[in-house]
């Protein structure tokens, strides 16, 4: 039938000429469209075939860490549980998690380690308890949460990102904070849920160099005293915290913390504050801070290096270090950071003798390390 046809137009006179030239330009234009749009779903298999690159780091917090006060047994306590947090999160990420999941689950498992100072094995404030502080960001919507000295709250990352994507507000703090954690129905535990033996001894020798602090104000008639110890860096540091890209692109960073050994007056520190302890943004970098806190809110530490990358066009790693070794050190701050950027470049600097750290990049490398 069709050669048929075909033969009819043929016979026309000069309008089937004209009819011939226009049915065989459509059918190539047709055919044309076919192919175009053929290669289009081909590409967009491709793509959707290809595997995204994600990477991690994650911290457990910086100070005056001693390689030959600390037994071999115990290094490897430490390492083996960083190497299990930093595994489950880059699993979760290979296998589609987003940044957020990954950021949650990875913490929660240093939050349940009693090596690290956040949730079991916080330390304790002046009055013998424990408060706990914690945030989270998104890069992709710059989207945050935190909460700040609470004391019944089981896992306070888990808290942080239910105050993000279920309220209205950035941060919620101690009791307040604790009844819109009931009333979402996350789980709530007696204080002395996050005890530890070794904490409460640091307490005391804390409580210890203060005593001796106001006997020396004492025989000095000093008055109006509130006793400000000056502590060693395990004393004022400790926390743990990831950073992520995840599957989609996207970038995110969460920290968890006990705070400072025997800190007073519901102080809170950099953990929680977006911009110090935490930061998050797509379009440059993602970070989670460890060490004096005050210094890191004072400078915006987490923040600071983010817009380094973003606005001065500086790698990850050499933005990290100026913060960390020179702004900070110049100011007389200490601590660390875990960085990472929107291709999966990795930093981790410290200006104090060791940081517990742990990453996996882009290409599957893993680092574990402590020490310099």
């Amino acid at each position: 039938m069709l050669a048929a046809s075909f033969y009819c137009l043929l016979s026309l006179p000069h309008r089937g000429s004209h009819l011939i030239r226009n049915t065989t330009k459509w059918f190539i234009m047709f055919n044309t469209r076919k192919i175009l749009i053929s290669v289009f779903f081909c590409f967009l298999s491709f793509l959707a075939s290809a595997e995204q690159q994600v990477a991690i780091a994650i911290h457990g917090g910086a100070g005056t860490l001693s390689k030959t006060a600390m037994t071999k047994e115990k290094q490897l306590q430490y390492e083996a549980e960083l190497e299990r947090a930093v595994k489950a999160g880059y699993a979760l990420l290979k296998s589609g998690a987003s940044g957020e999941q990954a950021v949650i689950k990875t913490l929660q498992i240093l939050e349940r380690s009693p090596l690290f100072n956040a949730g079991i094995g916080a330390v304790y404030n002046f009055d013998e308890e424990h408060e706990l502080d914690a945030s989270i960001m998104l890069g992709q919507t710059r989207k945050a949460g935190a909460v700040a000295g609470v004391k019944r709250i089981k896992s306070p990352i888990e808290a942080a990102a239910a105050v993000m994507n279920q309220s209205e507000h950035v941060m919620l703090s101690g009791v307040g904070a604790e009844q819109f954690a009931e009333k979402i129905g996350l789980a709530l535990v007696d204080n002395d849920f996050f005890d530890t033996l070794e904490r409460k001894e640091a307490l005391m020798k804390v409580k210890e160099k203060m005593a001796g602090q106001i006997s020396k104000r004492v025989e000095s008639n000093a008055q109006s005293f509130v006793p400000e110890l000056k502590r060693t860096a395990a004393e004022k540091m400790g926390t743990v915290g990831a950073v992520v890209l995840d599957s989609y692109g996207n970038l995110a960073a969460g920290t968890s913390t006990g705070g400072m050994t025997a800190k007073r007056f519901g102080r809170v520190g950099d953990s929680p504050i977006i911009g110090a302890g935490t930061f998050a943004d797509n379009s440059s970098c993602a970070v989670s801070a460890t060490g004096h806190g005050e210094y890191f809110i004072r400078y915006n530490v987490a923040a600071d290096i983010c817009a380094r990358v973003k606005y001065e066009k500086r790698p990850i790693q050499e933005a990290a270090n100026i913060v960390v070794n020179e702004v900070l050190v110049e100011a007389g701050g200490s601590g660390g950071v875990i960085a990472i950027d929107n291709k999966g470049n990795i930093a981790m600097p410290f200006n104090t003798s060791g940081m517990y750290r742990a990453s996996i990049d882009v290409e599957g490398n893993v680092e574990i390390a402590i020490f310099k």
